[in-house]
């Protein structure tokens, strides 16, 4: 499995080098990165529950996004090397503090030693549900990969346009990427099942709201209705702020406004979305974790 490494195609970018040599398009090597893990109270309450989600920030991403809000660790790559025995390690001490599952944030680029991991940790009694977090720019075969051990994806589904996908994070392709994606995802796993207000298993789209409908939020809800159907848990996002090198762009340099949330809610009635969650609007970087240098 590791071979895959050598030639290395996991993301959409399909660098094809060999990161037991060197890194790629995300600057990560073969050694799993790490900045955090801790259990997480600022998730969806589904995911986060009572006791919080065992989560755990992975360094390095496949796409650069001009506002990202974890560019610490996104771009920066702050954080600790990891074995995979490690990485099983921390998923059970995890489950021992109460976590309701773990949640594997940003992890792309590490998929195969998480595979490992998972297994390993199984086999030691890992028993709670395994959450996915990713920013939808994946490869279908690469999520094949995972099928039978994720129990929970948790994507985003970021642009509906090319052009704005490439200006705001480097990845014209980004769409047609994250449409495949989450189909394989919806594939796996299927809507969202509870057990005392905890999602077990299930799809989960998170849609954050962008100033100037950046997204084309109309467009992304029209095909996820026209392909997922409107039963799907939807996550409509209003905390977004400025961020990393939003302020190279006027255009987002500032939070949304009560009005372009408005509308994206106004969508989701269209379509008749009902699962789900809605925010208060608001610039704040609460929700965002103090990550280590």
């Amino acid at each position: 499995m590791f071979e895959l490494l050598s030639n290395c195609n996991l993301c959409p970018r399909k660098c094809g080098i060999d990161r037991h040599k060197q890194t790629g398009f995300c600057n990560c090597s073969d050694k799993i990165l790490i900045n955090t893990y801790h259990l997480h109270r600022w998730e969806e309450p589904i995911i986060s529950g009572k006791n919080g989600s065992g989560t755990i920030f992975f360094s390095g991403c496949n796409l650069q996004c001009m506002f990202c809000q974890n560019f610490k660790i996104s771009q920066y790559r702050h954080g600790d090397f990891y074995e995979i025995t490690e990485l099983s390690d921390i998923m059970l001490e995890l489950q021992n503090k109460k976590a309701h599952n773990i949640n594997l944030v940003t992890s792309t680029q590490f998929t195969l030693q998480i595979k490992e991991a998972i297994i390993t940790a199984k086999s030691k009694g890992l028993e709670i549900p395994i959450v996915w977090n990713s920013n939808g720019y994946e490869e279908v075969e690469t999520l094949k990969i995972l099928d039978g051990l994720i129990n929970i994806y948790l994507p985003d589904f970021k642009y509906f346009d090319s052009g704005m996908s490439l200006k705001y994070s480097g990845a014209a392709d980004y769409t047609e990427k994250a449409k495949g994606a989450i189909r394989e995802m919806f594939r796996q796993v299927g809507n969202i099942k509870l057990k005392n207000n905890i999602a077990l298993k299930g799809l989960l789209i998170r849609l954050l709201v962008l100033p100037e409908n950046i997204n084309g939020i109309e467009n992304i809800l029209k095909w996820i209705f026209e392909n997922i159907g409107n039963k799907v848990f939807i996550s409509l996002m209003g905390q977004y702020y400025p961020s990393h090198k939003a302020n190279l762009f006027p255009e987002i340099n500032r939070s949304i406004t009560k009005e372009e949330y408005k509308f994206a809610r106004e969508q989701m009635e269209k379509y008749g979305f009902e699962n789900g969650f809605v925010q208060e609007i608001g610039s704040s970087s609460d929700y965002t974790p103090d990550f280590r240098r």
